[in-house]
């Protein structure tokens, strides 16, 4: 079976449009398999329960479907563009999500909706569209003929290479955490392995978890576990339930620290809740905003990551740097705080399994020692 391009659109709203790109495909001597994800309402107006009913039944047909032809040939499939505004943008980011990472995924769309959650995990590349997709004109046309020249380049190009025998180390990271990123990287290479980096921002850990579910790490150094601060408290996030589980599940042996777990991680200065604004609290960058945490917050903290550890069926270790937690969490940082340290620790103490093995450190967490700490712990993993 040949490479293969696939198309994805709503046909029974969006044929002209897509015959469009189609043939500005084929102006590229790309000649696409479309596949037609519409509702097929007929012009009905459907209550909320039979829509939802409706999308789920394409998406789940459409995933099986294009296993079910391409099966163990679905690496033959070098790209997949899809057209669709709203309810077709989602249907197509949801079929996309589902199938395999190989390929490269492009969504034309108006973004009609906050698309972060749809690609938190997934290298799927959207094109706005800028004007709605509903009648052609030369806007339209043009981001529809940019839009099939960007496959053609894909399916051209020479992209696929074989990898070379280095293990990849997963690393997770915010800039937070200062230059240990760096550190780290550097150290990984030195060794022989290389790395793989993480923004771990409520939405960059579900890449990590899903790859490490996949089992694509030799090992992981999850230096940033604030994305739990997200997930038990507030801050923006996808919903990833096997955040803290995955390298464990996958038996890839975790080295953990509490990196940024001392604040929320909260948007720009004017979208923050009054109520947080009484606590500490910096303005990271326009942005974003951090909050410090209170004790309370900690000890459940503690008391979560604790408990994702101690079930872990992989090795463990927690390294835990009490000179501070983030670039702030250090002497005249702006919520810089040794009590709220000694909170984490004496709560990981009283339930953290023996089975997990605690490093209590005096350094910051950005210190060049904890750095060569956390290598150390990696080298005996090997």
């Amino acid at each position: 079976m040949d490479t293969q391009v696939l198309l994805l659109a709503t046909l029974e709203t969006k044929t002209a449009e897509t015959t469009y790109l189609k043939n500005a495909l084929n102006s590229n001597d790309i000649y696409p398999v479309v596949i037609d994800v519409s509702l097929s309402s007929g012009g009905e107006v459907w209550d909320s329960a039979g829509k939802l009913s409706a999308m789920e039944q394409v998406v789940e047909e459409t995933i099986q479907n294009i296993f079910i032809t391409y099966g163990k040939h679905l690496k033959n499939i070098k790209s997949i563009i899809g057209l669709g505004g709203g309810t077709g943008g989602e249907l197509i980011l949801r079929i996309m999500r589902a199938l395999p990472p190989h390929c490269a995924n492009m969504l034309v769309t108006p973004l009609p909706f906050d698309p972060r959650s749809s690609v938190a995990d997934s290298s799927i590349v959207l094109i706005p569209s800028l004007v709605d997709i509903c009648g052609l004109n030369e806007t339209l046309r043009q981001v529809l003929r940019d839009s099939a020249a960007m496959v053609a380049g894909i399916c051209t190009a020479q992209t696929h290479q074989k990898s070379d025998t280095k293990t990849s180390i997963a690393i997770t990271a915010l800039g937070a955490m200062g230059k240990v990123t760096d550190l780290l990287v550097q150290g990984v290479q030195r060794a022989g392995h290389e790395a793989t980096v993480f923004h771990a921002n409520g939405f960059g850990g579900a890449a990590y978890a899903r790859f490490a579910e996949q089992g694509m790490f030799s090992a992981t150094i999850d230096l940033t576990t604030h994305e739990l601060t997200r997930l038990l408290f507030t801050g923006s996030h996808v919903p990833m339930p096997k955040r803290f589980d995955a390298a464990s599940n996958a038996n890839i042996p975790q080295i953990v620290l509490p990196g940024g777990l001392n604040f929320l991680g909260l948007e720009s200065l004017e979208t923050v809740p009054a109520h947080y604004l009484e606590r500490p609290y910096y303005q990271h960058s326009g942005l974003f905003t951090h909050v410090k945490l209170t004790q309370e917050e900690m000890v459940l903290v503690a008391k979560t990551l604790a408990g994702h550890l101690s079930n872990s069926k992989s090795e463990a270790h927690l390294i835990v740097p009490m000179g501070g937690f983030s670039t702030q969490d250090a002497p005249g940082g702006d919520i810089e705080d040794l009590e709220l340290r000694e909170v984490f620790l004496s709560t990981i103490k009283t339930v953290l399994s023996p089975n997990v093995k605690l490093t209590q450190l005096e350094s910051h967490i950005s210190h060049p020692q904890t750095a060569n700490c956390i290598l150390d712990a990696v080298q005996d993993f090997y």
